[in-house]
């Protein structure tokens, strides 16, 4: 896995794509909610604040919201996630991302953890 993916505390991953910030929910996220049935997605052009509600998921064992990792602009979505959302399961790293999004300041993603610190987290 690419050095610039970081993990929040709300397993999601983060990883810089040009000057975009793409975000996921990692495996573990991805085991721990089982079947995913839906996924409501944001707006593109929506501004969110840190800790925004944006994507909603459900599964066959519960529904969970995925948080803004930051403050910025929901600048791109994964549209074909809303019409099979089982891909969440199946590829949660990698096709299954959520949104795309601009931040004003990339250095803010010294905040989160590496993928070291976040297997211990997990661990």
């Amino acid at each position: 896995m690419a050095a610039d993916i970081k993990f929040t505390e709300e397993h999601e991953w983060l990883r810089v794509e040009d000057d975009l910030i793409v975000v996921g929910i990692t495996e573990h996220a991805a085991e721990q909610l089982g079947d995913v049935v839906f996924v409501e997605l944001p707006e593109e052009g929506t501004t969110v604040s840190k800790d925004d509600e944006v994507v909603v998921i459900e599964s066959v064992k519960a529904a969970s919201d995925i948080l803004a990792p930051l403050d910025g602009e929901i600048v791109e979505v994964n549209s074909p996630l809303a019409d099979d959302p089982g891909k969440v399961g199946e590829d949660p790293m990698g096709d299954a991302w959520f949104f795309k999004m601009k931040i004003e300041d990339m250095s803010a993603l010294d905040d989160f953890m590496s993928e070291a610190e976040y297997k211990d987290f997990i661990g």
